[in-house]
């Protein structure tokens, strides 16, 4: 698996983020416009296979192909920038500023939304045949899920916020989680199996996932969903957002960072020598 320990993984975060607020406009919305775009396919994929086999797991298990695949391709979603960036800013790295540091994310959200909202109107389409048709089952639950999860969190006020954004703070845990682990390997099979676990285990327990939402929500709306933009904008995707920012940056990017990039000092007492790992034995050559 060609494992990367956490300090020079943690260098490679910091690096990330600061390549990434220098990044070109052009680059940094066609990589992001393409992260959204991958991202809505796997989650439509994920609601058809959990529809057609009436296994949530499943499609929970399959979803994870997408986002392995847009960040092998060295695509960028909000959800990744939120814990990478700041980083940098953090880290006092010569020309990234407070300012950089929201351009980019700006740009990233622009172009997420811009993808995931073109498969939306494509998925709409093949979902209804060009709108001449009522929605298929699949579309049907798209409708639901936009639902449930607007008006459905609107239902209890205050405690059903409160619930969105911690789904969205426990969503961007695992989810940057994902986007560290790859840098955890050199092997694609290693990136792969690591960043497999935590976008599994996101998906499976329902958290929010900005992007996610940028597709199933404008879909749902599309496909006959009982909800308003202004239900999904304040009842999803700003409180989304936020919890997001909060989880990935708090629970991912800052703890690594405050551990690994800027260890405390140690509490050996003077004198005492490090205990060194004992190596590996090495195996049995054959004679001859």
């Amino acid at each position: 698996m060609s494992y990367v320990a956490p300090k020079d993984f943690v260098t490679k975060m910091i690096d990330a983020g600061e390549a990434k607020v220098f990044m070109a406009t052009r680059d940094t919305l066609i990589r992001a416009f393409m992260a959204g775009a991958i991202l809505a396919l796997a989650a439509a994929f994920a609601v058809t296979v959990t529809v057609q086999t009436g296994q949530a797991i499943v499609g929970a298990l399959l979803f994870p192909v997408g986002f392995s695949l847009l960040y092998l391709l060295g695509f960028d979603l909000l959800t990744g920038v939120f814990t990478l960036v700041p980083l940098a800013l953090i880290d006092k790295r010569k020309g990234v500023t407070v300012r950089g540091m929201l351009r980019n994310w700006g740009l990233v959200f622009t172009g997420n939304f811009a993808g995931a909202l073109t498969v939306a109107v494509i998925m709409a389409v093949i979902f209804t045949y060009a709108f001449s048709v009522p929605p298929n089952e699949i579309g049907e639950r798209i409708g639901s899920i936009g639902e449930g999860r607007t008006v459905g969190y609107a239902d209890h006020g205050a405690g059903g916020m409160l619930t969105l954004f911690l789904r969205a703070v426990l969503c961007n845990w695992m989810v940057s989680t994902g986007v560290v682990a790859a840098m955890m390997s050199t092997s694609v099979s290693g990136k792969v199996i690591a960043m497999w676990m935590p976008i599994l285990l996101f998906f499976y327990m329902g958290f929010e996932h900005s992007i996610v939402n940028m597709y199933l929500f404008p879909s749902g709306l599309m496909l006959g969903g009982d909800f308003s933009v202004m239900d999904y904008l304040v009842w999803n995707e700003i409180p989304t957002v936020l919890g997001n920012l909060v989880g990935g940056l708090a629970f991912v990017g800052l703890t690594l960072y405050a551990t690994h990039a800027r260890t405390a000092a140690s509490r050996r007492p003077e004198g005492v020598a490090a205990v060194e790992p004992v190596p590996a034995p090495r195996e049995a050559q054959p004679v001859g």
